[in-house]
């Protein structure tokens, strides 16, 4: 019995030299033994092969009709067909065979049990299949109206106060604190949003706040808005230059305090004394990170050099969980990777907006004037490393996110 096995494996593999060669791309095996499975599924319903599948160990006899007959054999005997030159055991056609035929038996038992029998397949692609997939995509949309929500509040508000200089300075802070709470309340219902460290980040002094790029970096605006609220003061930021292009969006982030990103300004922004927030990884972090929460800096270290010469400390700030609220999808990500860096267009689809468990930790402040930019933003690297490793159980997971809400479901790293 094991002689003639080795013997089978042997053709086979003279046969399939894919079977051997592990390197190999194992998909296309598993695809060509399914597809068999279906053609041998599709001839027992058609009668084309006749359901007993005996065996002989010679070549097996065809009928004037086209119909395959198989004669019964020994257990150990060979399947060897001329036509086909396919190899099998007698044990290994019947478990097949079987197999199959039980699957479609149970399939049918189960959707006659549940009542599916005579169920509308149009109707399950459209409400079960495609209205599923497209509210999750459709979901995002709800964090582009917040934004929208808060151009309106610094829109009003400037009206009604005949202002029209968005660097007017404290004379928007009441609009600011609006816009502020509109987005602490969100960030309290929806995600049970919690800052760890706020009192690390000074109340009056300059500082840099550098941070993990979520899909949707929307823990830094409920880090804004807390600043705003607590400290009474702006937390000012960067963001990518297409943001600035998107209609109706322009005035609200220059009230808001955002820039985007000149040397000079952050600079400045710094030397008056303001919190300045950045994330070094910026859109290809958001869009092409994944579930294991890699820095994708490669050799950004531009923050380091503005801290230098503003001469103020770096806190390093991670928010557990942050991509698991809005995800991107893996299908043809390398190709919208290289048009994103021929482009720099944010090309990349964004669903989600799962109510997860949102933890935002601030590290202990990075100032060291004797070491360069370069040093200071390997130094800020490692810190940063360090609390993702901490702080986050890797990989992220959707469903773990979700129970976190609950406080049973809270591991000891989480807390």
């Amino acid at each position: 019995m094991s002689y003639q096995r080795s013997q089978l494996v042997k053709v086979v593999r003279s046969r399939h030299p894919y079977v051997t060669r592990q390197k190999h791309n194992l998909a296309t095996f598993v695809v060509k033994m399914f597809v068999f499975a279906l053609y041998a599924m599709v001839h027992l319903a058609d009668g084309v092969i006749t359901p007993s599948f005996c065996v002989t160990g010679s070549n097996c006899s065809e009928s004037t009709s086209g119909t395959m007959s198989f004669h019964l054999a020994p257990e150990h005997s060979v399947v060897c067909n001329a036509s086909t030159e396919q190899l099998f055991t007698n044990t290994t056609v019947l478990s097949w065979m079987e197999s199959v035929t039980v699957a479609i038996e149970t399939l049918h038992v189960a959707m006659e049990y549940v009542g599916l029998n005579n169920l509308d397949w149009e109707t399950v692609l459209i409400y079960w299949i495609l209205l599923p997939t497209a509210v999750l995509y459709i979901l995002p949309w709800s964090m582009i109206g917040s934004l929208y929500v808060t151009a309106i509040i610094i829109h009003r508000y400037g009206k009604k106060h005949n202002l029209t200089d968005p660097f007017a300075g404290d004379v928007w802070l009441p609009a600011r604190r609006m816009a502020s709470a509109f987005w602490t309340i969100q960030a309290k219902f929806w995600h049970g949003h919690e800052i760890h460290g706020l009192d690390k980040l000074p109340t009056h002094g300059p500082g840099m706040l550098v941070y993990y790029h979520g899909t949707v970096p929307l823990d830094f605006y409920y880090v804004l808005a807390k600043i705003n609220l607590v400290q009474n003061r702006p937390l000012c930021a960067v963001a990518d230059h297409f943001m600035f292009n998107i209609p109706g969006w322009r005035f609200m982030l220059h009230t808001m305090g955002v820039t985007s990103g000149e040397h000079e300004h952050c600079v400045r922004v710094l030397k008056k004394g303001n919190l300045l927030g950045l994330a070094p990884g910026g859109l290809r972090e958001a869009l092409f990170g994944d579930e294991n929460y890699r820095l994708m800096w490669k050799r950004r270290m531009g923050f380091a050099a503005v801290a230098k010469e503003a001469g103020v400390p770096i806190f390093p700030m991670f928010t557990q969980n942050c991509r698991e609220a809005f995800r991107t999808p893996r299908l043809g990500k390398r190709l919208l990777e290289w048009v994103y860096e021929k482009t720099r267009m944010p090309v990349v689809g964004i669903y989600g907006g799962f109510p997860v468990k949102l933890r935002t930790y601030i590290g202990d402040p990075i100032f060291d004037p004797n070491i360069s930019a370069e040093e200071l933003a390997k130094k800020t690297h490692r810190a940063l490393e360090d609390m993702i490793a901490t702080h986050q159980k890797t990989p992220g997971n959707l469903l773990r996110a979700l129970l976190e809400r609950i406080p049973v479901f809270r591991s000891q790293k989480n807390v």
